[in-house]
């Protein structure tokens, strides 16, 4: 059993349990906060708090600084568990999850700052190199405004993607492309506007983040795609890839949530007109056989993929192109047969799934914004094809 020290000065657990299993844990509350949490528009402070004394947002972060250093698997399902509870509050644990993996690219004096000295600290922030970094004496000064800064109202770090300029113009790579990083900003720096008035995943709070002028002292940000410091197996693994396979995981529980919620429905529902209760519909029984062959199946390809890079990680040192393209194919997969298994079921339910008592048209509303979320979004088929093909897809995967 790991202590810690929390932001108000008391003392946390962070228990060696398997994290799955504390990702269940947490469940029970996170369902009867669920209205909450989607009115508020955002997470509670309180819950993600105790979410992250628990290890919860440290899934990636390397044992060496006090983090859980978790197997991919690991990581996918116990994001999935959390999201099974709430779509929203498994998507704030995603992106706090993926972006601590910084934490093993930052040189050592600021990742022992940021993650080693605070073991229940939360960051987060956008990759999208929407910002303008200027180098100055000591650092970089950077302005600029990212969309869909997930989490940010519990955060105590908050990183956003930016272009290094050099007498105005991007400074470009060994590859022509311009150079990208990953900056850290104390919450404090970052203005927070109130944007997030969406469809579904409501209470993630992605509202857009804003800094003017911030200094970045030396070092305190990573290099987008670049080797990281901590060499091990985990580390090896493409960060846009463990992001995606993020994203594709809250799919995967908000769609678990579906049919826990169908089931319940179908056996006590008893159709207008109709003298039997949907459970005794063939049409039901259709619908969700598929839906869970749908969401199953879609899990069993994204193990075989795993387990396939993390092969390539721990016995070759680095993971070649066809893994790293499985392992968004599978990602892409899972956020669509998510979907497909929820449509199957909100439309199987009838007229019952358009209440907001249900659970039903939440999980809707919630698994078609994580489809829209640009490493799982339809382009990414055809980048996957290009690489089955033999054609360079000219992107990091």
């Amino acid at each position: 059993m790991w202590h810690t020290v929390g932001r108000e000065g008391r003392r946390h657990s962070m228990s060696n349990e398997n994290p799955v299993a504390v990702a269940r844990s947490f469940a029970p509350e996170i369902l009867a906060r669920a209205d909450d949490i989607e009115h508020a528009r955002r997470m509670p402070e309180d819950l993600a708090q105790r979410m992250a004394a628990a290890g919860m947002f440290r899934l990636l972060v390397p044992a060496s600084l006090g983090g859980l250093e978790v197997h991919p698997r690991v990581f996918f399902d116990a994001l999935a568990a959390t999201a099974q509870a709430d779509g929203a509050v498994g998507w704030c644990q995603m992106i706090g999850a993926t972006t601590g993996i910084l934490s093993a690219s930052l040189p050592e004096h600021w990742a022992q700052a940021i993650y080693g000295a605070h073991s229940d600290c939360i960051t987060t922030g956008v990759t999208a190199p929407l910002g303008r970094a200027e180098p100055v004496d000591g650092g970089l000064r950077v302005t600029g405004r990212w969309p869909f800064g997930s989490g940010s109202q519990v955060s105590d770090w908050i990183c956003g993607g930016c272009v290094i300029m050099d007498d105005g113009k991007p400074r470009t790579g060994t590859h022509g492309a311009p150079e990208t990083i990953l900056a850290l900003f104390p919450a404090a720096d970052v203005h927070i506007h109130d944007t997030w008035h969406t469809s579904g995943l409501c209470g993630t709070g992605s509202h857009d983040i804003e800094v003017t002028d911030a200094f970045v002292p030396d070092g305190r940000w990573t290099v987008l795609g670049g080797r990281a410091r901590v060499d091990a197996p985990l580390y090896r693994f493409p960060t846009l890839g463990l992001l995606a396979l993020g994203v594709s995981a809250v799919a995967i529980g908000i769609a678990r949530h579906a049919i826990e919620a169908f089931l319940d429905l179908a056996g006590a529902k008893v159709p207008t007109g109709s003298t039997r209760t949907l459970a005794n519909r063939g049409s039901t029984q259709k619908d969700l056989a598929r839906a869970h062959a749908l969401v199953e199946s879609a899990t069993a390809l994204t193990g075989q993929a795993i387990d396939r890079a993390w092969h390539e990680a721990t016995t070759g040192g680095r993971i070649g192109l066809d893994a790293k393209a499985a392992l968004r194919l599978a990602a892409t997969n899972n956020a669509w047969a998510a979907a497909e298994a929820v449509d199957l079921l909100y439309h199987g339910a009838g007229g019952s799934a358009i209440y907001t008592r249900s659970a039903l048209q939440r999980c809707f509303r919630d698994v078609h914004v994580a489809t829209q979320h640009i490493m799982v979004a339809q382009p990414t088929w055809e980048m996957v094809g290009k690489v089955m093909l033999g054609i360079d897809p000219k992107t990091l995967l």
